[in-house]
């Protein structure tokens, strides 16, 4: 595989009437042609304020404190808006949580999908009409010559959440992040969409991110995971690693709490605490105070990313313990 993007030291911050607050706190990733990285962690945890990085979409208030992004080898984090505008929808592409915020409610389905096709493929109208039409029977939407004159509105949630799948893969990107994109989808539909991911991913060598709080989808889809806590990197592995030997102790928490529907007696586990504000200061490791493996030096002093093997990273002080010949606190707990 050769690499896609390449993420170092991101940083990114927002302006608040509190001052400067960090949300993505010094991440690095990368993400090969073909390959799908899961982003997962709660709601909080700066999955989604990476993503808008990428892209370029970060709110008024928010900006790229530090760091670079390169796709392809090209800087995105100096480009101009214009620049960006002629990357998106064409190599880099996104998937949104909430198609009726992202769709134009005063415009057409069909304008909105053909207008990608024409801008970046060139092509008339008559054929990105056609386009348009294939690209939605391929994300199972039935009378799909209908639907492009109705209007975003004239359609149910999950037919909007698949239009907007529809308008990402038109130009077959590079790169397509994907935030949260079967949340609003029935489990048929969701396998549907994701079979269709995964079909385009072999067939271009597109890269994926994909963004998600569920980890069923994680083991379908993914070949490697980032874990993110309080806008850290805080695990990373591949997605049988992560499963059957998870080393952050909130990376077992996750886990933990998914439940067993083959075992109707289990009491489901939850991950006590909550998730830290931008502007809680916490010092030592963020997750200690709602860890339950916490030792002292997690209060005191701030993790590195320990290397668990060459492709398994882990930001935790029991890697320190691990690693001195004592017994792994988290897979004997």
């Amino acid at each position: 595989m050769s690499r896609l993007l390449n993420v170092e030291n991101l940083e990114t911050n927002f302006r608040t009437a509190d001052g400067e607050l960090p949300a993505v706190r010094d991440i690095s990733f990368s993400v090969d042609k073909g390959e799908t990285l899961c982003i997962v962690g709660e709601s909080g945890s700066g999955k989604s304020i990476t993503s808008l990085s990428i892209m370029g979409l970060l709110p008024p208030n928010g900006y790229i404190n530090g760091g670079s992004i390169y796709l392809e080898n090209e800087n995105l984090t100096g480009k101009q808006e214009e620049e960006m505008e002629q990357l998106r929808g064409n190599k880099l592409s996104m998937i949104f949580q909430e198609p009726m915020t992202a769709l134009n409610p005063v415009l057409t389905i069909g304008y909105q999908l053909r207008e990608p096709l024409t801008i970046h493929k060139n092509m008339s109208k008559k054929e990105a009409n056609q386009a348009s039409i294939e690209l939605l029977d391929k994300v199972g939407i039935p009378n799909p010559n209908e639907k492009l004159t109705q209007y975003p509105h004239e359609l149910s949630g999950g037919m909007r959440q698949r239009v907007m799948i529809a308008m990402a893969l038109a130009c077959e990107p590079s790169l397509l992040v994907a935030d949260e994109p079967t949340t609003a989808l029935d489990v048929t539909i969701q396998a549907q969409i994701l079979d269709l991911i995964n079909e385009l991913k072999s067939e271009i060598g597109m890269g994926v991110i994909f963004v998600t709080h569920d980890m069923g989808v994680v083991a379908e889809i993914a070949d490697r995971v980032m874990v993110m806590y309080a806008g850290e990197v805080v695990e990373m592995a591949d997605v049988e690693t992560i499963f059957e030997q998870p080393q952050h102790p909130y990376t077992q928490g996750l886990l933990d709490s998914v439940p067993d529907v083959d075992d109707m007696t289990q009491e489901l586990k939850v991950i006590k605490g909550s998730m830290p504000g931008l502007n809680d200061e916490i010092g030592g490791c963020r997750f200690h105070p709602r860890c339950p493996l916490a030792m002292e030096v997690c209060k005191q002093k701030e993790p590195p990313a320990f290397e668990v093997t060459s492709t398994h990273y882990s930001k935790c002080w029991l890697q320190e313990v691990n690693q001195s010949g004592k017994p792994n606190a988290i897979t004997q707990s």
